[in-house]
């Protein structure tokens, strides 16, 4: 899951409203005080100054630099969206998994969501490692990892899989955050922030925009953890920053991606909720190359596994 099109969040906000009467029971139903792992690995945690705890999973295991992967941002976001890559890579070098503050088993406080808190985060991972690092990111995700590496020369390499930020807006969310930075969105969104984001976070709602992502059939135990993921409470507090367009940047490419010297891989084909029209613009800079993997829909890595890992040792081979 990616960010949401015009046409969605309208239908979901109808939903919302309509579904208010039945919010309140569902709300007493779900509401779980904590998560199951989403990997196979150590879950640790880390304390960002300001925020609070950011949770990541660790297997040190095996020689070589260390792999950190983060997910993508959505209403039901967790490091479960990066388990193929996990399992491929767990035991053959140290792999780390961040969850982003407000999603999966990091807390969810009520309090502003942010590019440069996304980023603290990850800069914190890398500073409790204290060495180079290589850096796979997911659609949003990528533009937290790219902003990180500009301030941050332990990234050694960057792997983007259906980023954000290398197309033109298309829709109500990245518009917004062209916009205002998504801030009129945002208090209209607020205002009805339960009933949306339990109409949200339904299985029905969470199969959708799945089905969007996914060529063939969606994968059914990432909706299963995503349903669990979004139960959390304080679930609805990142999401509704994600939402409004408020974790985006304006003209990434010029503020993010043109300026990065860190070698860059970007992976990529078809994508219901971003496109990819300024890619070449980025490929023009040095390190940078991009592979396209045929027959997905943003989540390359679930659906084509040994594709996209070829794509990276390639990668990795030559940095």
């Amino acid at each position: 899951m990616h960010t949401h099109t015009r046409r969605a969040l309208l239908l979901l906000a109808t939903l919302a409203l309509a579904g208010t009467a039945i919010t309140a029971t569902a709300q007493a139903r779900t509401t779980t005080p904590t998560l199951q792992p989403a990997l196979n690995g150590e879950r640790r945690t880390l304390n960002l100054p300001g925020f609070g705890n950011v949770a990541y999973y660790a297997d040190p295991r095996g020689p070589g630099r260390p792999l950190i992967l983060t997910h993508a941002v959505n209403a039901a976001a967790s490091a479960y969206e990066m388990k193929p890559l996990w399992d491929a890579y767990a035991g053959t070098r140290p792999v780390y998994a961040l969850e982003w503050p407000g999603f999966g088993s990091s807390d969810r406080p009520d309090t502003p969501y942010t590019p440069d808190l996304m980023t603290a985060a990850l800069n914190a991972l890398i500073d409790t490692l204290g060495t180079d690092v290589d850096v796979i990111a997911l659609s949003l995700g990528s533009e937290f990892a790219a902003r990180a590496a500009l301030r941050e020369p332990r990234i050694h390499t960057l792997a983007l899989i259906s980023p954000t930020g290398l197309g033109r807006e298309r829709n109500g969310t990245q518009t917004a955050a062209s916009t205002d930075g998504g801030a009129q969105l945002y208090a209209r969104l607020n205002a009805v922030g339960d009933p949306l984001f339990w109409a949200l976070r339904t299985r029905p709602s969470i199969q959708y925009f799945l089905s969007r992502s996914f060529r063939g059939p969606v994968n059914t135990d990432l909706i299963n953890y995503a349903l669990q993921s979004s139960a959390q409470p304080g679930g609805k507090y990142a999401p509704l920053y994600f939402i409004s367009g408020r974790l985006f940047t304006t003209n990434a490419l010029e503020q993010l991606y043109r300026p990065l010297r860190t070698p860059t891989l970007v992976l990529f084909d078809q994508d219901a909720f971003v496109n990819f029209d300024r890619l070449p613009d980025f490929l023009d800079g040095p390190d940078r190359r991009a592979v396209r993997i045929p027959d997905t829909d943003g989540l390359p890595h679930f659906e084509k596994p040994l594709e996209v890992r070829r794509a990276l040792d390639d990668f990795w081979a030559a940095h």
